[in-house]
């Protein structure tokens, strides 16, 4: 065997050897201190972009779980509003059931020992439909608005990717979207129709001052006496005793005998005039038909509450207005709490998922300390 002393050859081995197992062990201790088997892409560059794209995932779906949960916290504080309006519509009710007791007067009626009266019945009925408007008003998260009506198709990001949402849209619950609003009053009365007299009819002209109608109705039913008694109506009569014939006409509560019937019809006519021209001049109301109306539009600028209990009526319209109002907030509480599920379910998957990625980039990305102890001890 040759010997030379000018290369070193075993020392250059050495030497080579050294720095192999010294970069070896370098590297095992960097992924033993660190906990990672991939710390630069030199590593493993396919794992490197295959994890980095995972984390991306993860991180995305850990933030998406906490969007859900706080659309469940959202949506607990609108449905937690709806629940208190629910109770305030139930108490509205419950009002106009009992001020649809006709029994209850406006001067008032003691019942159950207190006095109750339309008056206070309406002060609390008002009292709840301002509380029913401050709920809406005043309902928020976040500083936004819920009940109002302007919460409208937001936006849940529920995904790590882009689009992955679910729309909430919350409907208004004031007064006024649940039909209980204040409303415009229009004018009502009693408008005269016509002047009637014994089946014989005149119409009433509203715009003519009363006693223009009176003095029209009067000419008007003479008029109509005139044209509905011929002398036809009058049957010729025999008097035995004279044997002549006659015809007889009542003429101021008296019968009286005529020569003919024509004589008889005018005398007959012209006391059914004068009989009806002195009722209709001395007692006009009497023979005035009316009828109830109401103004077309609420042009008087006056305004009230929807939900009154002033007459029979007006209470049983404010039962049907609460019972809408109620039938209204239970369907968009359910809607609630539809949405409310599906977060749920939504929280639950997000989470599965993020478990099961991680897990999947652990495999890529973590260090397995036990094989990694065993080459850095071989090193």
């Amino acid at each position: 065997m040759a010997m030379v002393v000018q290369h070193n050859l075993t020392a250059m081995n050495a030497n080579r050897q050294l720095g192999i197992t010294t970069g070896a062990q370098a590297k095992s201790s960097e992924k033993l201190s660190s906990g990672y088997r991939i710390n630069r892409a030199g590593d493993d560059a396919a794992g490197l972009k295959i994890s980095e794209k995972m984390r991306s995932q993860i991180r995305g779906l850990d933030k998406a779980s906490d969007n859900a949960q706080d659309g469940i916290s959202l949506i607990q504080t609108a449905e937690g509003a709806l629940n208190e309006a629910h109770s305030i519509l139930q108490r509205m009710n419950e009002l106009a059931v009992q001020g649809a007791n006709e029994y209850i007067t406006g001067v008032g009626k003691l019942l159950t020992g207190y006095l109750l009266t339309y008056d206070a019945i309406n002060q609390e009925l008002e009292a709840l439909t301002d509380e029913l408007d401050r709920i809406s008003q005043t309902t928020q998260f976040n500083k936004q608005n819920l009940l109002d009506g302007n919460f409208k198709e937001k936006k849940l990001q529920v995904g790590a990717n882009a689009n992955q949402n679910i729309e909430i849209s919350i409907d208004s619950m004031n007064a006024d979207a649940l039909g209980l609003g204040k409303e415009q009053v229009k004018q009502g009365g009693t408008t005269p129709t016509a002047v009637k007299y014994q089946g014989m009819s005149y119409t009433y002209v509203a715009a003519k001052p009363a006693a223009s109608n009176k003095a029209l109705a009067i000419t008007s039913i003479k008029k109509a006496i005139s044209a509905k008694t011929v002398k036809d109506d009058f049957t010729a009569q025999y008097d035995s005793t004279t044997g002549s014939i006659y015809y007889k006409a009542t003429i101021d509560g008296k019968e009286k005998k005529f020569e003919n019937a024509s004589d008889a019809r005018k005398a007959y006519v012209d006391d059914q005039k004068k009989i009806a021209s002195k009722a209709i001049s001395e007692d006009f109301q009497k023979y005035v038909q009316t009828t109830d109306t109401e103004a077309t539009t609420g042009a008087t600028g006056e305004t009230r509450y929807g939900a009154r209990v002033d007459d029979y009526k007006a209470a049983n319209n404010t039962i049907t207005k609460v019972q809408d109002a109620i039938n209204k907030v239970s369907t968009q509480r359910s809607a609630l709490g539809a949405l409310q599920n599906r977060l749920e379910h939504t929280v639950a998957n997000l989470d599965n998922v993020s478990e099961n990625t991680s897990s999947a980039e652990s495999r890529i990305r973590d260090t397995d300390m036990a094989e990694e102890m065993v080459n850095y001890s071989k090193n």
